[in-house]
């Protein structure tokens, strides 16, 4: 499923429609070069889990985890990690494999670790159709 939009608005609600689907152990690879709106994704995916807290890149701290909507949502950029066995440090087996869904920005720096039926979200920028046009695919 590809779907356009023009504005955060637009990507955040589209994200918001998706969570209403999620359930417990869905992980969600969000790919994209930088500045496509992976966190305006995730942000809009949050309110639609009704997580109200404000939802910003874990870029330094590699996860965050919010808690207070229909699921918990643990929201991952592992873009700096060297060596996927990092992740285990992290405890990420308990985010993928638990009660929660997962959001992985960069998830190909971890490939090996994400599981055979995880969603993948590409989220492409065009700039010939306007600065905040994203298309965002949904495999």
């Amino acid at each position: 499923m590809t779907r356009e939009t023009w504005s955060d608005q637009e990507t955040e609600a589209f994200a918001a429609e998706l969570a209403e689907k999620a359930e417990p152990g869905t992980v969600i690879c969000l790919d994209g070069d930088l500045g496509t709106g992976k966190t305006v994704f995730a942000r809009g995916f949050a309110r639609g889990l009704g997580i109200t807290e404000p939802v910003v890149s874990p870029t330094f701290t590699i996860l965050h985890g919010y808690e207070g909507g229909r699921l918990p949502m643990w929201h991952f950029d592992v873009y700096r990690i060297e060596d996927p066995e990092e992740m285990y440090e992290i405890g990420y087996e308990d985010c993928f494999f638990g009660d929660g869904v997962s959001l992985v920005e960069w998830a190909s720096q971890i490939g090996e670790l994400i599981p055979e039926d995880a969603v993948h979200v590409t989220i492409r920028k065009d700039p010939a159709k306007g600065f905040d046009y994203r298309e965002i695919t949904v495999e």
